[in-house]
């Protein structure tokens, strides 16, 4: 059954709304962080994929997330934007001047409720935290038409003061009420009896819509999630990728298809455009440098292969024998060799639109350039390498440093010496230096070009497609004064890749500083 005809034939009761969180909870793991630019791409690639809420950033957090959020709120049409807040009249007044921009903001405002929390965290007695949803919720209603209250450590809150509580957060001005697993404690049945008692408990309760907002630690987020929407949650709080704190999120991708994939057996549903989840899964994994393990559920790479001969002669008889889902209906489509040397800048152009990129007139003339470079040094040019151009030609961050060229003397008899010429700032700068291996000889010289004290934390390389001439990208990531930045680049050579993604981050790195100290950064070379 098609999304279109599903929507057509379910009751309104049982929409699902989406709020997606990777810019808030998922940008919070460790290495995640994102820049202004990055997280305004990923807002737009969500309100793209469908979905209902974005939760775009903190903004009392920092002057970082407050730009992000007011940005979002200002760039993003049809989705909701929605802003974290603390219960404290300060962070919704933060929150709100982050979202007045906003064609339809809402204040997510939140305290824990758990007795631990309660003690150890907020050092506030039961009934302080009462008086403190009653006045924070107010505050925030009196400011946003749509206010969301969220019991932090819900799953581990005592299930009388936890009704007591949102019974007041709906008198107070809540419209949606989220019940969170913060640390992934609970298990489906357990959090299907919270939901369905607190249901038949809570007087007011059908005056807002109940959500979930489970994390990953014991491995249940999706399926706590789910057994939360069997019991009647009709929002589900989660990320592309399940990024998030320590093991993350319920995976959005998951959810979706599960729903649409067993409509069978539940009615619920989501107006995810589910052929729009590869191209935003990979955006994501692109712009953090957090690769997606190959067996991951609808969007790792494995996900829709057949090695086994039994499963290879199924597929090959009835694709339904070995498959529960289409990979068109996730947006993978065949890998085409269509493309090379001898193509044109219009094929080129309406390859990108086959591949549901949009760039404009200087985006695409530089894009075009690099594709000729790239068919002349390699024969075959599939999907995933111009995936891989694309996303390298997008990167975020500033352009104060590139790459201009680079000569590598490397092999077993040493030292390996590398000559590297970067721009900085439009000046052409040059550096010869030796190092343990070609790369460390390469990233020697841009730390003798610009000099700086950020450390590499993550080195990562992987071939975009088979074959010896496959376009190697790679992942750096730099580390500076406790903030982290990730940087990539692409090319058929894995040392100019290596260069590039490591002069990504730099100008990251650069970029976060120099709102501070906008002279730090010097040319030396």
């Amino acid at each position: 059954m098609t999304d279109t005809t599903q929507t057509e034939t379910s009751k309104d009761s049982d929409r699902v709304i989406i709020f997606d969180t990777t810019l808030r909870d998922g940008e919070q793991a460790p290495g995640c962080s994102m820049n202004l630019e990055e997280k305004i791409q990923v807002a737009e690639a969500l309100e793209e994929l469908g979905v209902d809420v974005i939760e775009a950033g903190f903004p009392i957090a920092s002057k970082g997330d407050f730009e992000a959020v007011q940005a979002v709120s200002a760039r993003i049409e049809t989705s909701q934007v929605a802003g974290l807040a603390r219960a404290t009249r300060k962070d919704i007044d933060r929150a709100w001047e982050a979202l007045r921009g906003a064609a339809n903001p809402r204040i997510h405002t939140f305290i824990s409720t758990s007795p631990l929390h309660m003690k150890f965290k907020l050092q506030m007695e039961p009934e302080q935290v009462y008086r403190a949803v009653i006045e924070s919720v107010t505050h925030a209603r009196n400011l946003c038409a749509d206010v969301e209250w969220s019991c932090e450590d819900g799953t581990r809150t005592d299930f009388d003061f936890m009704c007591r509580c949102v019974e007041a957060a709906i008198d107070a001005g809540a419209s949606t009420i989220n019940i969170p697993d913060t640390v992934g404690y609970t298990v489906p049945e357990e959090y299907y009896d919270m939901i369905d008692r607190m249901r038949a408990r809570v007087p007011n309760i059908d005056k807002a819509r109940i959500s979930t907002h489970c994390h990953n630690d014991l491995g249940l987020a999706v399926a706590n999630s789910l057994s939360a929407i069997a019991a009647g949650a009709r929002q589900v709080e989660c990320t592309i990728n399940g990024i998030g704190e320590r093991a993350g999120n319920a995976a959005l991708e998951e959810i979706v298809m599960a729903l649409r994939t067993r409509a069978d057996v539940k009615p619920e549903w989501t107006n995810i455009q589910t052929e729009a989840i590869t191209k935003t899964s990979r955006l994501l994994s692109s712009i953090t440098g957090f690769s997606v393990q190959p067996n991951k559920a609808i969007v790792g790479a494995n996900a829709f292969a057949h090695e086994s001969g039994i499963h290879q002669d199924g597929m090959l008889k009835n694709a339904q024998t070995y498959e529960i889902m289409t990979p068109e209906s996730v947006g993978l489509t065949k890998t085409n060799l269509v493309m090379g040397k001898h193509s044109g800048r219009h094929a080129f152009k309406a390859k990108l639109e086959e591949l549901g990129m949009q760039l404009g007139d200087n985006q695409l003339n530089d894009a075009f350039a690099r594709f000729k470079d790239l068919a002349d040094a390699k024969k075959d040019i599939y999907d995933e390498d111009i995936v891989a151009l694309i996303d390298d030609s997008l990167l975020g961050g500033s352009d104060r440093i590139r790459f201009n060229a680079m000569h590598v003397v490397c092999g077993t008899t040493g030292p390996q010496n590398c000559v590297l010429k970067l721009e900085v700032d439009g000046r052409t700068c040059e550096a010869q230096s030796t190092g343990n291996g070609p790369v460390d000889a390469a990233f020697a010289c841009v730390r003798r070009i610009v000099p700086h004290e950020a450390r590499l934390q993550l080195y990562q390389v992987h071939a975009v497609t088979g074959g010896t001439d496959a376009q190697a990208q790679v992942t750096v990531r730099l580390e500076e004064d406790g903030k982290t930045s990730n940087g990539r680049g692409a090319d058929h050579d894995t040392l100019v890749a290596s260069v590039r993604a490591y002069v990504n981050a730099l100008n990251k790195v650069l970029e976060k500083r120099e709102k501070t100290a906008p002279e730090a950064m010097r040319a030396t070379a």
